[in-house]
């Protein structure tokens, strides 16, 4: 037989009919219209909050609350002395002065508004003049020791 439109079915159990609730007992769903029996869920209005635990010291309140984030913390954007040194080595540090500014252009910071601390990770061979807005003791050693200085600059001159 060939499939002509009219002929055309859904596939078997791929339609499923909807369940009309509350339509007397003869739809089976009449009576307590699949709400089981008595009970805060069988009443209307009934909705419940997310958490809700029936009255139970909900799991948020019972969990033990730790730590507290300072208002007034500074993120400081880190730079290393041995980033530093590679930059140098490919030339995009020319004359050995290094600012935020110049660290924001070369992209070795993302965020120019963010204070910069050079860290002493690494070594530095070149004679740097660095200015930051804190340095760590161990950079400032390593920078003083290739011949170079340092200068600090105070976080109040931070570009807004």
């Amino acid at each position: 037989m060939a499939n002509i439109l009219s002929n055309l079915k859904y596939a078997a159990g791929s339609r499923k009919k909807r369940k009309r609730i509350g339509r007397g007992q003869g739809s089976g769903h009449g009576g307590t219209s699949t709400r089981g029996h008595k009970g805060q869920g069988s009443r209307s209005g009934s909705g419940l909050k997310r958490n809700f635990e029936g009255g139970q010291m909900p799991l948020v309140r019972r969990l033990p609350k730790f730590g507290f984030t300072p208002r007034n913390r500074v993120e400081y954007a880190v730079v290393n002395v041995e980033l530093l040194q590679k930059l140098v080595d490919d030339k995009k540090i020319i004359d050995g002065i290094v600012t935020p500014e110049v660290l924001v252009k070369i992209g070795a910071v993302s965020d120019k508004r963010s204070p910069v601390k050079v860290l002493g990770n690494g070594d530095v061979k070149t004679k740097l003049t660095v200015t930051a807005h804190r340095f760590s003791k161990s950079a400032v050693e390593k920078i003083n020791a290739a011949g170079g200085t340092i200068t600090e600059i105070s976080n109040e001159k931070v570009a807004e």
